[in-house]
């Protein structure tokens, strides 16, 4: 598995980090259990990159805050199924997925902070209109 470097760039480490979900996902055991796995770690861990982008493309602070909302959901279980990967395990080296599982526990963090800012700052907004 590729080395994860954190950075600044979010988008950037949202690409990479899908990337790396696909090469650990298509190393992952194929038995019905393992495709299980391997098919929802897929799904959760590659939409954070384009709900990131929709985010961007936000059409009000609302919008914004929920699209990032969907961002750290996806985030928070793509960790668990990679702690899952690792307790079964479903890897032939159950420890291939720890920078994986490190960085999405960053990205976990950053998506946090971002959603809650973006709240506080929608409702200051919405406070100030109504005086």
């Amino acid at each position: 598995m590729d080395k994860i470097v954190p950075g600044f760039d979010l988008e950037e480490r949202l690409l990479d980090c899908s990337a790396a979900i696909v090469r650990i996902t298509e190393t992952m055991r194929r038995t019905p259990a393992g495709t299980h796995v391997a098919d929802q770690l897929l799904r959760s861990g590659t939409s954070p990159l384009p709900n990131h982008g929709e985010a961007q493309a936000a059409e009000s602070s609302a919008d914004f805050v929920h699209k990032m909302s969907v961002c750290l959901k996806e985030l928070r279980e793509t960790k668990r199924c990679l702690r899952l990967v690792q307790r079964v395990p479903l890897l032939r080296v159950p420890a291939n997925a720890d920078p994986l599982l490190r960085e999405t526990e960053e990205l976990i963090r950053i998506f946090f902070l971002g959603t809650s800012t973006a709240r506080k700052r929608a409702l200051r907004k919405e406070t100030d209109l109504e005086r």
